[in-house]
């Protein structure tokens, strides 16, 4: 429904927002083949075992034909979707620039209100860092691996500013050593910072650092409740939201000014050579 929009999306909206139980946001973001699906289902895995029920968004490519998800990630953790206590749901990106489709902070907050704690959204590769998640997420966790590129390339793509925490995954593989020592001195040269991201070692295809990840997600999210910084990026968070939805409603005026006989008019108007766009569309929007 959320996805779909509309008045039925309004209408969950009404409901979800007031029934949050503030599950944790978890983004997870990275280069495409960077191995977040097979991370995000090593996560599950550990999460299910503990009883922790878990709620992932798998923001997939929009198919060129339908609009809808492709549904890789949900064929990579096809094991983990069948665990009562994880519920994945890819979503389409539907072309949006970022990776992340409109409806996700609100799917987010139905899986919130069901009870799911954390919630994770994987964001999709589009070959460059996406950096959208951050405004979308508690704790973002950046996936590389190794032979990556260089630390210039790294600070150039944002990943600094928007990493709460570092994951070096496919670390059995030869350069590991020296993409984890790259990004500690990228880190030691960011300055003096309230947090400081952890650098994570893992294998997520033998679930090697699983646990690692899970403790530093958990200090994390004590660090942001205890720091009072949870608070202002769920503000921050709330700001986005809500600009996005009157850009949205402002969005459906416009196409609903750009028809009829006015517009038809203003249209004519202009062909004949009278008048200029700019004061046509001022008499549309006072109208």
């Amino acid at each position: 429904m959320v996805e779909r929009g509309g008045p039925s999306a309004r209408a969950v909206a009404a409901v979800t927002y007031r029934a949050g139980r503030g599950a944790h946001v978890i983004g997870i973001t990275g280069a495409s083949g960077a191995g977040k699906s097979t991370l995000t289902s090593a996560l599950c895995r550990s999460w299910a075992e503990s009883g922790e029920p878990v709620g992932v968004l798998a923001i997939d490519p929009s198919s060129p034909f339908s609009g809808g998800a492709i549904l890789g990630d949900r064929v990579r953790m096809s094991e983990q979707g069948l665990d009562n206590e994880v519920f994945i749901r890819s979503m389409a990106t539907r072309g949006h620039l970022g990776g992340l489709s409109f409806a996700a902070p609100e799917a987010a907050r139905v899986l919130d209100s069901a009870g799911f704690d954390p919630v994770v959204i994987e964001t999709v590769g589009v070959g460059q860092i996406e950096v959208e998640i951050a405004a979308r997420a508690d704790t973002t966790v950046v996936v590389v691996n190794p032979g990556w590129g260089d630390a210039v390339q790294a600070a150039k793509a944002g990943l600094m500013e928007i990493a709460d925490i570092f994951v070096v995954n496919k670390a059995d593989r030869e350069g590991a050593p020296e993409t984890v020592r790259d990004l500690e001195s990228l880190l030691a040269m960011s300055g003096d910072r309230r947090w400081r991201p952890p650098v994570i070692r893992t294998v997520a295809t033998d679930g090697l650092g699983t646990d690692e990840l899970r403790a530093a997600l958990v200090e994390h999210r004590d660090w942001l409740g205890l720091s009072g910084v949870g608070v202002i990026r769920r503000r921050q968070r709330v700001e986005e939201e809500l600009r996005a939805v009157v850009a949205a409603r402002l969005a459906e005026r416009a196409e609903a000014l750009c028809a009829g006989e006015d517009w038809d008019s203003a249209v004519e108007e202009l062909t004949s050579g009278h008048g200029d766009p700019w004061s046509s569309a001022d008499d549309l929007l006072r109208d």
